[in-house]
């Protein structure tokens, strides 16, 4: 298994893993520990120095793909199939190949998030559930450089798993903090001086004519049911992204690009008044 804090070189092929199809997937993970699979979110985490290995399989085609890494790092591997891959993972899943065990990420603090959005906005979840939207939210922080992620630490979906795939690495380059109570910590950020603007389709004003480019934190809404009362009450304002076409509401993840990529342009002076 790896452990990238040992001083001894690591890598080497070890004896294939088995997975049997009655075996439960948290009898197999150590304590602690969480999946992430895919080859660019695994590749993303074993570039990552605050990752802590636990266990990774690869089949011959994912080696060759992350081979360097696993020599630059000394990481140790079990080689595995794709079909053992199916077993565990369940047949459904995209893991190319490639599944790593590994500890949670650290958890950044408030105070640190609100310190890093004096210049890039921090992005902000109210009980977004699906795993999809939220790696594809990240994905698009990362991309944009938004300070950070907040999640509400109940109906939010875990950081590993579909998740981390479908944010494709991002999950190593964007902190995210888990509140446990949302409103709580809006105020807590108005408190240290930030903007905090809720996006919503049916609002009066909009985003482009709102958003500042520092000191910022965007809150997006669940799939369907939008921004919940409280959260709506606790925003500095609620705006909605400028349309023009025959349809008014935006998916979550798309809604986050678009404001992201607006409030980006702005940031680099690339929007003109």
């Amino acid at each position: 298994m790896a452990d990238h804090g040992r001083t001894k070189p690591e890598w080497r092929r070890q004896g294939k893993a088995k997975f049997s199809p009655r075996e439960q997937r948290p009898q197999r993970l150590p304590d602690g520990a969480v999946e992430i699979y895919g080859i660019h979110a695994v590749e993303a985490a074993l570039a990552n120095g605050d990752r802590q290995m636990k266990g990774l399989y690869l089949t011959d085609n994912a080696e060759r793909r992350l081979r360097p890494h696993l020599e630059e790092r000394q990481i140790a591997f079990e080689r595995t199939t794709p079909r053992d891959l199916d077993r565990r993972l369940g047949p459904d899943t995209v893991h190319q190949g490639a599944l790593l065990e590994t500890a949670p990420l650290p958890e950044p603090s408030l105070e640190q998030l609100i310190a890093a959005s004096e210049s890039r906005p921090l992005l902000m979840l109210d009980q977004v559930t699906d795993p999809h939207n939220v790696g594809a939210i990240l994905r698009s922080a990362a991309v944009f450089g938004a300070s950070g992620l907040v999640m509400t630490r109940r109906h939010s979906p875990p950081l590993d798993g579909a998740l981390a795939k479908a944010a494709s690495g991002a999950l190593e380059h964007v902190p995210v903090y888990l509140a446990q109570n949302l409103a709580r910590t809006m105020a807590d950020l108005k408190d240290g001086g930030m903007t905090v603007i809720g996006l919503d389709g049916e609002a009066t004003d909009l985003l482009e004519e709102a958003s500042q480019s520092a000191h910022v934190a965007l809150v997006l809404g669940s799939e369907g049911k939008g921004l919940r009362q409280l959260t709506r009450e606790s925003c500095s304002l609620v705006a909605r992204i400028g349309t023009e076409g025959p349809l008014a509401s935006l998916n979550v993840s798309n809604a986050a690009a678009i404001a992201l990529h607006w409030m980006a342009a702005h940031r680099l002076g690339l929007v003109r008044r």
